[in-house]
Parts: structure tokens; sequence; C-alpha cells
């Protein structure tokens, strides 16, 4: 039976990476009274989702031909993509072999970046362009996940010490070029001086060169949208983990950017913050 346009308002696309945030989104679209479709990619999201959603398909990372195949199927025409697909997947030997991919995601590849950058943006743009030809349009990924964002001021109980307010305003203008730049989104900084940025490896491993690099601790980790932020994907995202890595090496304040960043399972992620020490602060 063909799927009428109100049919196809009452059902949502989740292309889910790993991490928590998938459920999230999964949560409030469905207390939404949406529908949930999702896709897992590849093997990193969580066997789990599958009990939070109406209907789960592990489907494969470079064959972006299936997922919109998958979608249509269910009358999918909006979809959201969240979770954490690492990049340097990309740079695997043999990766052509290894990822079998389809015509669209050679594509997207060697036609929509075509000139282009490998970078985040324009990766993440060109998959949506290309899922956009399939009927497949991808939404704002916090709309079902904003009671997570973060908020202005101190949300912990945990104050900052005067010092890192000299550190905010030194690093802020800095992590936003890198933003802009498309290489990072986060830096570790101390006494007006940058102890790591954010490439590649992601924050959680940043952390830890931080955490070698400044053995006696007290340093700040500041995390922004970039100024360009394209709400669809990649949105700066904490939580738990980020907490427990800080505390293990030596951070003790974490300064994120308000309204533009997720906070996973926010009231968990505040107390344990507060139980280990660590102030956090939206800006």
């Amino acid at each position: 039976m063909r799927e009428t346009r109100h049919d196809a308002q009452r059902v949502l696309g989740l292309i889910a990476g790993e991490g928590r945030l998938p459920f999230l989104v999964a949560g409030g679209a469905r207390r939404a009274g949406l529908k949930v479709i999702c896709l897992g990619l590849g093997e990193t999201a969580e066997k789990s989702l599958a009990g939070e959603v109406d209907a789960f398909y592990r489907v494969a990372l470079a064959r972006p031909g299936g997922w919109i195949r998958r979608l249509r199927k269910h009358g999918v025409t909006r979809t959201i993509m969240v979770g954490r697909v690492s990049k340097g997947r990309l740079f695997t030997p043999w990766r052509i072999m290894q990822y079998l991919p389809d015509w669209r995601a050679f594509r997207i590849y060697y036609w929509r970046l075509r000139g282009k950058t490998r970078l985040t943006d324009s990766l993440l743009s060109a998959v949506a362009d290309e899922l956009a030809t399939g009927g497949i349009i991808l939404e704002n990924s916090i709309m079902y996940c904003k009671e997570h964002l973060a908020t202005t001021g101190l949300m912990t109980r945990t104050n900052v010490r005067p010092s890192v307010k000299e550190d905010i305003n030194f690093g802020w203008e800095i992590v936003k070029k890198l933003g802009e730049l498309d290489i990072g989104q986060a830096i570790a900084v101390k006494e007006r001086e940058v102890i790591a940025v954010e490439a590649i490896e992601g924050t959680a491993a940043m952390i830890e060169r931080a955490g070698h690099l400044c053995r006696s601790g007290g340093w700040t980790l500041i995390k922004v949208s970039k100024p360009q932020q394209d709400m669809r994907f990649d949105v700066p995202c904490v939580g738990p983990d980020t907490i427990r890595s800080l505390a293990k090496n030596g951070g003790k304040c974490l300064v994120i950017e308000a309204e533009k960043t997720i906070v996973i399972d926010k009231p968990q992620t505040i107390e344990l913050a507060d139980e280990l020490g660590i102030a956090i602060l939206g800006c």
C-alpha cells in the first residue's frame, strides 16, 4: 500500500553510528509519536539499539544505495544521522575491497567531492546531497533531543577557578578557527598555552594525549561547534565517558558551547562531574 503524505510525516529514519546519541534521538522521536526505522552503520551501532526502535537493519558503511532502499521501503522521507563513525576507517589498507562501495558511494567520493577536500563537512554534505537524490532528506540532528543541549553558565556545583577564565578567553577563538578550517572542535589549554588539539583521532584520544603531555593536571578542555556548523551532522557531544577521561587525565574544567553541544545523558553527566570535581561551563 502506498504511503500517504501524512503517513510519511509520522515515520522517521535514523542512520546510526556508535555511542549513546542514537538512543537519545530514537527515544525522543518515539515520545513524539513517530515510528523510527533505524539503519545501523556497519558494526558501529550497538546491538541493543534494535530494541529501542520500530525496525532495525544493519547496513554496509559504503553502500548508501542500500540505505535509501531500506528507508523508502518503510515510507521514510525524513532521516536523522547521528553517532560516531571513525574517519580513520577511510585510511585503512585496501579500503575499496573492504567496504565494497556501491555506485552511489563512488558518485559521492569521485563526483560530488571532485575538486573538494575530504574534510568532514565536505564528505557529510556530499552524503546528504546523494541521499536527497533518492528522496531521503537529512533533518536537524538535535530536534528530538533538545533537552540534552548545554545551557549557558555553570552547570555543575563545582565552580570554575579564576585562572581558568583567562584560559577560556585565550582558547575560545583558537578552537573556533580550528572548526572553521574543519580540523577539529576541541583543544586542551593551561596557563594560556595550547596543550593538545583535536584532529582525526577524536576528542577521547586527544584528552589522553593532553594528560600525557601535562602530567601536573589542572588543564581545561574547550569544545565548540564550528562557525559554519551544519546541525544535520557532526554536532559536538560530550558525556560520562568524557568526564571520566578528563578526571583520569588531569582535566579540571570542561567548557562547551551553549545550545550547540549535546550533553549525553545530561543529568547523569553533570552529577558525575560533581563527584569527580570537574566543572562544566556553557558559553
